[in-house]
């Protein structure tokens, strides 16, 4: 894939249904429109964080992305063979979460055609307590629009079972239907601009207080979830033309073109859609097809139902390139022999990682019976502790291990994005309410992750196991 290919992807990646379906939690979470402060914080950290990508995939290309990268930057046969093989075991949990929380996003959106969607037909909460730990809580729930979300993820892997430049082609096609859904809720937003609804800010909105920051925290889980994706060319790095230049070009332009995208989008709907209506849907978690409304109100039932449908075609194009770029990670560590070896069968006619795509596929199916909600927060936490901030101090580690490597791309203003990013993902880590209890279960995926480590390693003489070779 060259330059327009690879940045069609990733801004599809990007985009998909998040920014259609988690505006309400936003606002909510924010008590306001100043809720816009959140989309923004959120575009200044992914530019931080994705000059950190940027430099590795440069000078890192390859399948597999953020596995190369820490491997690479903590030392192959080192440390950095404990912390791949974490980077990959977290994916098991977080790329099925990212891919079933799109698709649950698309039978929210359906519900605006057939609201029967919603009706909760069975839900289970759970809790399990662990000494020293807490408690660990989880939750499932069962509606009609469980089953669209399961076939939905079952479908997109059929459609990737096929050769990568069909699916180079796709992707644009994929795209245009992006684009073209963005630019006419832009359009009708400008066009029906009310200043008084779009900047109707509470009394106190813009305090410095304890409730602005944890609102803004609880915003950028949100934010960071709809920003996040820029990567996805990375993982991509064996069928990416002129990786040295394609990769960050892409990256960059997809998260600038997003931004702002995503700010106009959000600022025209708030103008149209009074915000306390938001905050309603998000704390209710239902009925989140704000679009679908604000169109509604704009043009009428017709225009409402048209963009519903442009929308549903968003959320599926944002699940197949996920799907796409995470069936190429668990192969490509299974090809270094440190991953289960079945990972890195290939088709034996197109040559794609057969058995990751499938295995990734179904356990998605299965994480469409999570809330909305509880899916995008666990998904961020464990992505930020056990992949994005090891993965931007590792480009500091890697600068000071290995000076020479030829770097095709070098980050602007080196290392204060890597600084800035860092703060803002301890920020979203730590602001919230009720911050503790996705940190557990990240926390414990972690935990376990070391200890399987070490028995395969013991098992197999690996690091730290490995016996010094003697000096003759």
């Amino acid at each position: 894939m060259g330059l327009g290919s690879a940045t069609a992807l990733n801004m599809i990646d990007m985009i998909g249904v998040g920014p259609f379906i988690t505006m309400p939690l936003v606002v909510a979470a924010m008590g306001g429109p100043q809720a816009i402060l959140g989309w923004i914080a959120g575009a200044l950290f992914a530019m931080c964080d994705g000059l950190v990508w940027a430099e590795l995939g440069a000078a890192i290309p390859g399948s597999g992305g953020s596995y190369r990268f820490l491997r690479e930057s903590y030392g192959p046969q080192k440390l950095g063979r404990l912390i791949s093989f974490l980077f990959i075991w977290q994916l098991t949990f977080s790329a099925p979460l990212s891919i079933a929380s799109g698709c649950i996003g698309l039978a929210g959106y359906a519900a605006y055609y057939w609201p029967s969607l919603e009706t909760v037909l069975a839900h289970h909460d759970a809790a399990l307590h662990i000494p020293w730990a807490g408690t660990l809580q989880v939750g499932w729930i069962v509606t009609p629009g469980t089953a669209v979300a399961v076939v939905v993820c079952l479908f997109t892997v059929f459609l990737l079972y096929r050769q990568i430049t069909v699916i180079g082609r796709l992707s644009k096609v994929l795209w245009l239907g992006v684009m073209g859904t963005m630019a006419w809720i832009i359009f009708a937003g400008l066009t029906h601009f009310n200043a008084a609804k779009a900047f109707d800010f509470p009394p106190g909105a813009f305090t410095i207080n304890h409730n602005f920051l944890t609102g803004l925290g609880g915003a950028m889980v949100f934010a960071a979830y709809d920003y996040w994706g820029y990567g996805n060319v990375c993982f991509l790095g064996d069928e990416i033309k002129d990786p040295g230049k394609n990769i960050p070009r892409a990256l960059l332009l997809s998260i600038l073109f997003v931004a702002c995208l995503y700010i106009v989008m959000n600022v025209c709907v708030l103008a149209v859609v009074p915000w306390r209506e938001m905050v309603q849907s998000g704390q209710n978690n239902s009925g989140l097809y704000v679009v679908s409304l604000f169109m509604e109100r704009i043009y009428g039932k017709w225009a409402a139902r048209l963009v519903t449908g442009l929308v549903i075609w968003t959320a599926f194009a944002s699940v197949f390139s996920l799907t796409l770029g995470y069936s190429r990670v668990p192969y490509a560590a299974a090809k270094d022999g440190n991953f289960f070896r079945a990972f890195a069968k290939v088709h034996p006619v197109y040559r794609f990682p057969s058995v990751s795509l499938a295995a990734l596929g179904v356990v998605a199916a299965a994480f469409c019976f999570l809330r909305l909600k509880d899916a995008i927060a666990a998904l961020v936490v464990i992505r930020i502790i056990v992949q994005f901030l090891v993965q931007a101090l590792g480009l500091i580690v890697l600068r000071i291990r290995e000076p020479e490597l030829p770097r095709p791309f070098r980050m602007w203003l080196y290392p204060l994005p890597t600084l800035l990013a860092s703060a803002g993902f301890i920020f979203i880590l730590f602001s919230r309410n009720n911050w503790q209890r996705e940190v557990r279960y990240a926390a414990l995926i972690l935990l376990t992750g070391v200890v399987i480590y070490m028995i395969r390693a013991w098992k197999d003489a690996e690091w730290p196991f490995r016996s010094a070779p003697q000096k003759s």
